[in-house]
């Protein structure tokens, strides 16, 4: 499991765009890479919305932005789409890059527990080093913070 000062292993997953991405794909430039339960679900959608906002401000700070579920290639392809997301969803429904960052726990919902993912966001630097971490996020001024802590590295 990744740890913050540490080198992140290098990955590759199917993402929006009919490509794999990776990790390699962005050295030079800082990684925000933000983990969430389900595409088209309401604080999913306002979280990515949040990142989509701001990220004119995260691109001029020299970083990247990729969300992360375990949903298909074409459902993050249609909500990329309908919510005008300017940066790449990657599909991990083999849970791979969920388990290196540690974000799948139990959950319960009306009773009914479940393994899911916790919405979680990692921001990776230059060199590919863990610079911060955030889990159990709360959407309400999460993409502020990680600008800050984007500009702070700088």
């Amino acid at each position: 499991m990744v740890s913050v000062g540490k080198r992140v292993t290098n990955f590759s997953l199917p993402a929006t765009g009919e490509q794999n991405l990776s990790l390699t794909g962005f050295k030079g430039r800082s990684l925000i890479i933000y983990f969430y339960p389900k595409d088209n679900t309401s604080g999913c959608i306002r979280e990515g919305q949040d990142f989509r906002d701001l990220y004119s401000q995260f691109t001029n700070a020299g970083a990247e932005i990729l969300g992360v579920s375990r949903d298909s290639v074409k459902t993050h392809e249609n909500s990329r789409n309908k919510h005008s997301f300017p940066f790449h969803l990657l599909s991990d429904s083999e849970e791979a890059l969920c388990n290196q960052f540690g974000v799948i726990h139990e959950k319960n919902m009306y009773g009914r527990k479940y393994m899911g993912i916790v919405r979680s966001t990692f921001l990776i630097d230059a060199d590919g080093i863990l610079r911060e971490e955030w889990r159990k996020v709360r959407v309400p001024g999460h993409a502020e913070t990680v600008l800050e802590a984007v500009r702070a590295l700088t």
